[in-house]
């Protein structure tokens, strides 16, 4: 296997979407802390940023990884391309990569806070309970989603949050900001859990995965998820116009609605029979949420 090929294939094990989603938290709540607390961005917090950056993208793969190895046989239905799946990478250099990535998030936390050790290390404990057995809370639909709206919604941006002020010396208490951002993340978060699983259904039936798509079928999540983005939407837009007010009003509330606009606008055209539509209009949903990473951050600093 040559290195080009290599890179390629970890590429694809890390699962890019969730490796952006987690770089751009990083980013955006470094951004917000220093906007928010009156931090400079000196030399010791750009470091403080990039120990948080690699300590997290570790996690990531940790997590990612160890749901593959346990989902081999399903991911051969529902996502052969991935390297476990295809035989790109053996079990033995799966279990490899997923060791070593746990490894060093824990001690790159470790070495970095308290604050960025407990979001890591909590991260692990509940991406671990929810692939591996005899737990595997993956089974359960609304377990499932619990798990990743906690670790995506909670841990990470009040983790972060609290880490960064302490290392920013501010002792500053949440603020308005960081709470809405949260809020928004996990109501987000929530479209994403209960839309994941619409494009593997195949296989997840085959394997006995009880997800909300076997439940109540595709139709109906695809609208509860739509209708959850909405409300995201709106809620933003509220709290630009009253209580966010020292952010760029007219940018934050304009923005928030064109998303909402261009979401309902490419939700029309969606084929529920066609595995390829679902997975892409899957993957637009992910970019709308990278998309608030960045625009929260800038209406702060504009």
């Amino acid at each position: 296997m040559t290195l080009v090929k290599s890179c390629w294939n970890f590429w694809k094990f890390s699962r890019p979407h969730t490796i952006i989603g987690t770089s751009l938290s990083v980013l955006a709540l470094y951004c917000i802390s220093l906007a928010t607390t009156g931090s400079n961005i000196a030399v010791e917090n750009l470091a403080q940023m990039l120990a948080v950056w690699i300590s997290c993208l570790c996690g990531n793969i940790y997590i990612v990884g160890l749901n593959q190895l346990y989902d081999i046989e399903i991911d051969r239905i529902n996502k052969p391309d991935l390297p476990l799946a295809s035989g790109e990478f053996t079990i033995q250099q799966g279990k490899l990569i997923v060791s070593l990535a746990g490894i060093a998030a824990l001690l790159i936390a470790a070495l970095s806070g308290v604050w960025l050790l407990a979001t890591v290390a909590i991260s692990l404990v509940i991406g671990t309970i929810y692939s591996a057995p005899p737990i595997r809370l993956k089974r359960f639909p609304l377990w499932a989603a619990l798990c990743i709206l906690t670790v995506r919604g909670v841990i990470v941006n009040l983790g972060l949050f609290f880490h960064y002020g302490d290392k920013f010396n501010s002792r500053e208490a949440l603020n308005p900001y960081i709470w809405t951002l949260t809020l928004f993340i996990l109501l987000f978060t929530v479209a994403i859990a209960i839309f994941k699983d619409v494009p593997d259904l195949e296989g997840d039936k085959q394997y006995n995965i009880s997800t909300l798509t076997l439940v109540i079928g595709k139709s109906a999540v695809f609208n509860l998820s739509r209708s959850v983005i909405t409300v995201c939407y709106f809620g933003m837009m509220i709290a630009g116009l009253f209580w966010l007010t020292s952010l760029n009003v007219s940018f934050f509330v304009t923005s928030h609605l064109l998303l909402l606009g261009l979401l309902w606008w490419r939700s029309r055209d969606v084929d529920l029979s066609e595995k390829s539509a679902i997975a892409d209009f899957y993957q637009f949903i992910w970019k709308l949420f990278f998309l608030e990473y960045l625009l929260f951050p800038i209406a702060c600093f504009i």
